[in-house]
This record gives structure tokens, C-alpha cells and sequence, in this order.
């Protein structure tokens, strides 16, 4: 009798796993199941290789498989705005589109406030978007700007625009960029430490920080700070031009330290606009994206 239930119990078995293969859901090892993470997949607008106009690259986005998109700031507002209710993407952030040009570091005091008036016109165009936050290069530190000039002009400016975000409900996000300031997970916090305002936090650039050291390092010293993530593969000899995983990213590391921090926001790629260049490219780039959103 007891030979007899365990033969049962292995046919009905069996017959589980035949019918669960075949409508593809049965899994052999645990490891092959993916992970369920809410992130939201958005794409960076100033990467989309894609031709045509605001409509049509938002359409090719969309039909990709992305949910939202980073818009530029200074664009024409009525146009971003058609596209983004026509396809149903939504504002990931809003990149601010003069803090290379005018950095808020600058020495001139006049090239500075070109520089904040930018940072506040990327925060309406974000209010008018429905993004939650701005992307922001605080500064550069070059051979007319040292470190320390950098650090107090750009916590100067940016407290000069949080009025702003708070009347807007729209945060700043600074990024880390290869601009020689803020090259340590300690220098980023001491650096949101002194401006000390719940409506700063942080743009964290995956693929920035392994030119430095460890992304889970910064995750785990940033956290809950970060705001909104770029999601871009870094190879120490190709640098940028690289697919995801194809370069040094050890991206289940990497999103295992998000997991552990609690992020739950946008996943934003930033890869080069090759990588997005027709809507095959962009399917792609999307799958991989998946990919990496389940390691």
C-alpha cells in the first residue's frame, strides 16, 4: 500500500512538471528563476540614436518594450508633453541640459547664475513633465576651479534653487560624472551632508563609478538618498562602447545592493546612442535591460 501511494505521488509529479514545461513555467534550479523587482525601465533621451522626431523616437521607445523616458530640459515643452501622452511613457527625470556649459562652479559669478537659471527652468520643465527629479552636474574641477572652489560654489547655487523644488515638489539628484569632483562614496555624502535638504539626493551612475571602485560600495553609503539610477555598462578598455554585459559589470552584486538598500524607483539606461539606433537596436537594448533588472 505505501509502494503503491509513492508510485502515485511520483506520476502525479511528474505529470506536473510535463505540463508545466510545456506551457513554459517550470524551472530545474531555483537560480532560474528571475527576480521580481519594481523598478521601472526608462531610457535616457540624449542616447536615443533613434531618427525622427520627439513622436517618433518616443513611439520606437515604447515599442520596445521601456516605460518611461528622461527627457532633456530646454526642449519645446508642448512637444514632449504630446508625445508623452500619446504613448503612455512616462517622465523617469529631467536632465539638466546647461551644467556642462554653465556649471555652477564656474569662477564667473555671471556664468554661475546662467548656470542656476538653467538648474530652475529643468525644474518647471519637470513639474510640467510629472518627473519627480532633476539630473544635475554639480560642478567641475579643472585647472581654473579646484576641489574646494567646486564643493562651496555648487552647495552655494544649488540652495539657491531649493525654494524652487520645494514649491514644485520636484528633487535635485546630483550625479557622479567624470568632471575630477566627487570620486568617493564619503565625498558624495559629505557633499549632500552640507546642503543638508531633504529635496537633494542622488543621480547614481552605475557605470561611472567603476572607473573608482565598487557601485555596491556607493549603494550601501548613499542609501536611501539615491534617487534615481543610470544603468550603464563600464569596461576599463573600451570604457562606454560596450553592450550590456559585455564589459565589467557584476550586475547580480549590483542589484543585490540595491535590493538591500530598498530602491524601488526608475532603472534608466544611458548607453551610447549606437546602442539605439533603429527600433532593433532599441529591442535589444530593452531585453538586456530586463536582463539586468533580474540578475
Amino acid at each position: 500500500m505505501r509502494c503503491e501511494c509513492n508510485r502515485r505521488e511520483f506520476l502525479r509529479i511528474g505529470s506536473v512538471a510535463i505540463t508545466a514545461a510545456a506551457l513554459g513555467t517550470f524551472s530545474t534550479t531555483a537560480g532560474d528563476t528571475p527576480k521580481k523587482r519594481s523598478l521601472k525601465k526608462a531610457i535616457m533621451y540624449a542616447t536615443i540614436g533613434y531618427k525622427g522626431s520627439v513622436m517618433e523616437k518616443f513611439d520606437a521607445v515604447k515599442a520596445a518594450g521601456f516605460s518611461g523616458v528622461e527627457p532633456m530640459s530646454h526642449m519645446k515643452q508642448e512637444e514632449v508633453l504630446k508625445a508623452l501622452d500619446a504613448t503612455g511613457l512616462q517622465a523617469a527625470s529631467v536632465c539638466c541640459d546647461t551644467h556642462w556649459s554653465k556649471p555652477l562652479s564656474h569662477p564667473d559669478p555671471a556664468k554661475r547664475q546662467e548656470g542656476l537659471e538653467g538648474l530652475l527652468v529643468a525644474l518647471k520643465d519637470a513639474k510640467r513633465y510629472g518627473a519627480s527629479s532633476v539630473l544635475l552636474v554639480p560642478g567641475v574641477v579643472n585647472k581654473d576651479v579646484n576641489y574646494d572652489q567646486c564643493f562651496e560654489r555648487s552647495v552655494a547655487e544649488i540652495r539657491k534653487a531649493i525654494p524652487l523644488a520645494k514649491d514644485l515638489d520636484v528633487k535635485i539628484a546630483v550625479e557622479n560624472v567624470w568632471n575630477n569632483f566627487i570620486t568617493k562614496p564619503e565625498q558624495a555624502k559629505a557633499f549632500l551632508d552640507a546642503i543638508n535638504s531633504d529635496y537633494v539626493g542622488w543621480h547614481f551612475d552605475i557605470g561611472n563609478v567603476l572607473r573608482f571602485g565598487a557601485p555596491e560600495t556607493w549603494i550601501a553609503t548613499l542609501s536611501p538618498r539615491i534617487l534615481k539610477l543610470h544603468i550603464k555598462e563600464y569596461s576599463a578598455a573600451k570604457r562606454f562602447d560596450v553592450r550590456f554585459f559585455e564589459g565589467d559589470n557584476d550586475w547580480p552584486t549590483i542589484m543585490k545592493a540595491l535590493d538591500t538598500a530598498g530602491y524601488k524607483g526608475w532603472a534608466i539606461s544611458e548607453q551610447p546612442g549606437a546602442q539605439a539606433s533603429d527600433a532593433k537596436a532599441l529591442k535589444d537594448l530593452s531585453d538586456r535591460m530586463e536582463r539586468i533588472l533580474a540578475s
